[in-house]
């Protein structure tokens, strides 16, 4: 009933969530006269929180009600060289002297600190990369001089001769 009553009231300036909505409508029904007791048993909260709100817009006005961005570090990467970190990216990693055309966390990491001075852990790279809408790369470790056709033929041929014989083993163990 609430919540109606603040979507007709907002018409202007619609909340972004429930809470807010909860916050600006506390503060509509305290201008109409309401007791904060009231107003914290209509909206099922303590007193101390709707006396918060209402000191919040007392002092710095009702807008800050409204949801903010929660604070925390600024990134390091402006939005122009993010846009070049994916243009980077894309000329692949052996254009920029790595063996294997991966990108790895560790490779991204050493990328950044390279073009743009700025030095990230290759851990905080994997998140930075989903921003952007890539996924960091694992390369497959295998010997180079790998006979593909010799090891389909040990598998075929000695690999089940080696299982009876373990089987076998194990059996004149346990009797």
């Amino acid at each position: 009933m609430l919540w109606c009553k603040l979507m007709s009231t907002t018409q202007h300036n619609p909340p972004a969530n429930w809470r807010e909505g909860r916050r600006l409508r506390a503060w509509e029904l305290h201008q109409q006269g309401w007791t904060q007791q009231h107003i914290a048993q209509a909206f099922g909260v303590t007193q101390g929180a709707v006396s918060q709100w209402l000191t919040r817009a007392t002092l710095y006005g009702v807008e800050s009600l409204h949801n903010h961005p929660a604070p925390g570090a600024q990134p390091r990467l402006d939005a122009q060289q993010r846009t070049q970190l994916i243009a980077l990216l894309l000329e692949g990693a052996e254009a920029f002297g790595f063996r294997g055309d991966v990108w790895t966390c560790q490779r991204v990491a050493h990328l950044i600190q390279e073009q743009f001075g700025v030095r990230y852990h290759p851990a905080h790279v994997s998140r930075l990369l989903a921003q952007l809408g890539w996924t960091p790369q694992k390369p497959i470790i295998r010997a180079s001089q790998r006979d593909e056709e010799a090891i389909a033929a040990w598998y075929a041929e000695r690999w089940p001769a080696l299982k009876k014989s373990a089987c076998g083993k194990a059996e004149l163990l346990s009797g």
